[in-house]
């Protein structure tokens, strides 16, 4: 049973994906977005080459915990992926899920050019992560 991560953004898609027995998550790839249809095709794609069987989405929720107009975008994305795949795919917290990705490519010393490449994917992992720490007992 593998579970997929996705941070959504507007120009960009983090993935990442569980291990089969769900206790860790790994980066996969960062989507570049072109529209809708192309977005949920590529994803289809990976969910069969994985067997995925449920997808967790970052909800970019505001410090005071409302849901904004990023966190509506990610709410009907998360909808049309359900619709499309017909897997279960739930809303996960993700405050501040792309500045932890920041500091550990920070502590690691990753150039900027490299870190503007892979933080998209890295903030995925770190969805995914806290959504199994807090599902895996």
């Amino acid at each position: 049973m593998r579970l997929m991560g996705l941070d959504v953004g507007q120009k960009t898609i983090g993935v990442s994906i569980s291990d089969e027995l769900g206790w860790t998550a790994q980066g996969l790839e960062v989507i570049k977005r072109t529209n809708l249809e192309q977005d949920l095709a590529r994803l289809e794609d990976l969910i069969g080459q994985y067997q995925v069987s449920q997808i967790i989405v970052g909800l970019p929720k505001n410090m005071d915990g409302t849901i904004g107009q990023t966190g509506v975008l990610c709410q009907a994305f998360a909808q049309a992926l359900q619709a499309k795949t017909g897997l279960p795919v739930k809303m996960w917290d993700e405050r501040l899920s792309t500045q932890s990705a920041e500091r550990i490519l920070l502590a690691a010393d990753m150039s900027r050019k490299k870190r503007k490449q892979v933080i998209d994917k890295m903030a995925a992992v770190i969805i995914l992560q806290s959504y199994l720490d807090a599902h895996t007992k």
